[in-house]
């Protein structure tokens, strides 16, 4: 004779009451996180506004007198960092995941290369700058450059643009490729002018937030010899450079209240750099939506 089977209780009354904690918990926790991110930039903001003057763009940062001190040096060095790091990576980052998702065979070598890729994304960025000191540094002979620092960069967020690029690839319907197929399209012809452009919000997302990670990076850059003291403006790649996560670095580390206001108006400063980074890939995104309709 059989046991007896067990009859099921849904206990759906308990469910909806721990689904409903759980939501709550969820929704507190991520406000928490938003009010603590607004409570740090408005202590930054109270600190470093009375010093975001245009004197305090337009000059040389200094040691020993804050009141004159600015981050001329360090806004153009970042200008030019993020500048030739974009130039790097882009195309390469962008070419390489075009290449894995639409014409690489699936393979074995392909499978290794992809998951090499997704490691690299999440290795520490100090390893980047080593690598970066003992190959573009010493080995080709660039110094401590600018140029030398966009390559290390270039290195750091290569993983994260293809990453995303090949995401945003992979979210356009196959219908599309199809379609180009059956009116004789040839592959390229079918990824360079419906697959591309199909991807391009996706991808301009991803580069935007690659870009943004590196204008924050300051490890590999103080490997590489990037400078916390720079009383000129680069006036090409191969110039000694600093940026502004260094030259806050240095502040920070300066005694005196002062010093400590002006990293927080540098704070500021770098914060507004990555707002028309975001306008332009908001407006990319706009445009495509409004192609598309």
């Amino acid at each position: 004779m059989n046991p007896p089977v067990a009859e099921f209780h849904p206990r759906l009354a308990r469910r909806k009451v721990l689904g409903g904690v759980f939501a709550i918990a969820c929704q507190a926790t991520t406000w928490l996180g938003v009010l603590v991110l607004l409570v740090l930039i408005a202590r930054v903001v109270y600190e470093g506004w009375p010093f975001l003057t245009w004197h305090f763009l337009n000059s040389f940062p200094s040691q020993i007198s804050p009141e004159t001190s600015g981050i001329k040096s360090a806004l153009f060095g970042t200008l030019w960092l993020i500048a030739l790091t974009a130039v790097v990576c882009v195309p390469v980052g962008v070419g390489a995941a075009t290449y894995l998702q639409e014409f690489a065979p699936r393979t074995r070598l392909t499978s290794l290369i992809e998951v090499n890729i997704a490691n690299l994304a999440g290795v520490p960025s100090v390893v980047y700058g080593l690598l970066g000191l003992a190959i573009f540094v010493r080995w080709l002979r660039l110094g401590p450059s600018i140029l030398a620092g966009a390559l290390t960069m270039s290195l750091v967020v290569l993983p994260v643009v293809i990453i995303a690029s090949r995401e945003a690839l992979v979210a356009v319907p196959s219908s599309i490729r199809a379609a180009a197929f059956a009116l004789g399209a040839t592959r390229w012809q079918t990824v360079r002018s419906h697959v591309l452009t199909s991807a391009l919000p996706g991808m301009m997302t991803g580069v935007i937030l690659a870009l943004s990670r590196a204008i924050g990076e300051a490890a590999p850059l103080i490997i590489v010899g990037g400078a916390a003291f720079v009383r000129f403006v680069p006036s090409g790649p191969l110039d000694n450079f600093t940026v502004l996560p260094l030259q806050i670095y240095s502040w920070s580390e300066q005694p005196g209240s002062e010093f400590a206001r002006l990293a927080a108006a540098a704070i500021i400063v770098l914060l507004a750099v990555l707002v028309p980074m975001n306008a332009v890939a908001i407006g990319v995104r706009a445009w495509q939506q409004g192609k598309r309709n």
